[in-house]
């Protein structure tokens, strides 16, 4: 699936907040809460509690990227375009990797 068709379907479900102010407040909640849920997952596995639960894990994970869609789309952005400038951030603090990344063996 494509981001921008991801954040389309995503934000059927979306609330309609007629305030962006409020709407954004949310978001930065939201993505807080649901990160808290997947770093609760790791701490637990990582201290030896629980096993790591993947399901629980690529759940929550699709919860924070649903927020982050939400985010986009208060502030009429492609979710496409986030990734795109963080993936050319991440080239000029990582160019050699990315020079290099068609020819892992």
């Amino acid at each position: 699936m494509e981001l921008n068709e991801y954040q389309k379907l995503a934000m059927v479900t979306k609330k309609e907040w007629g305030n962006t102010n409020a709407e954004l407040i949310d978001v930065g909640l939201g993505i807080t809460g649901e990160a808290g849920e997947v770093s609760d997952l790791i701490k637990k596995y990582h201290a030896g509690v629980k096993e790591l639960d993947m399901e629980s894990l690529k759940l929550e994970l699709g919860d924070v990227l649903w927020y982050v869609a939400e985010a986009c789309d208060a502030l009429n952005i492609s979710i496409d375009e986030v990734a795109n400038m963080n993936i050319e951030k991440l080239r000029k603090r990582h160019g050699d990797k990315f020079n290099n990344y068609g020819n892992r063996g």
